[in-house]
């Protein structure tokens, strides 16, 4: 399994319409073969910051969707990042 986990950084006014224009990204990543979970989401503490969640079977998912990431429009917007993959070998369940 691999985790890809981190945030972006945007301008605190653009960072609803960069959401916005993310949600066929988020659509075409949930229905990718080997997606087992996708999220970006806006931080409830900084106004400009979106946190990265994503959950693949394999690497070799991860790789297949990866040509489907942000616009050159949205790329622009970017202000600074730090997003990382983890390679995660066991899982325990919480609930």
């Amino acid at each position: 399994m691999v985790i890809v986990a981190g945030h972006i950084v945007v301008d605190p006014a653009d960072r609803a319409d960069y959401l916005a224009g993310c949600g066929e990204v988020v659509r075409q990543a949930r229905s990718a073969p080997g997606c087992l979970d996708f999220a970006l989401s806006a931080d409830i503490e900084d106004a400009g910051r979106i946190n990265v969640y994503e959950r693949w079977r394999s690497q070799a998912a991860v790789e297949e969707f990866r040509g489907s990431g942000p616009s050159s429009e949205q790329n622009a917007q970017v202000r600074s990042a730090s997003v990382a993959e983890y390679d995660v070998t066991d899982e325990r369940n919480l609930t």
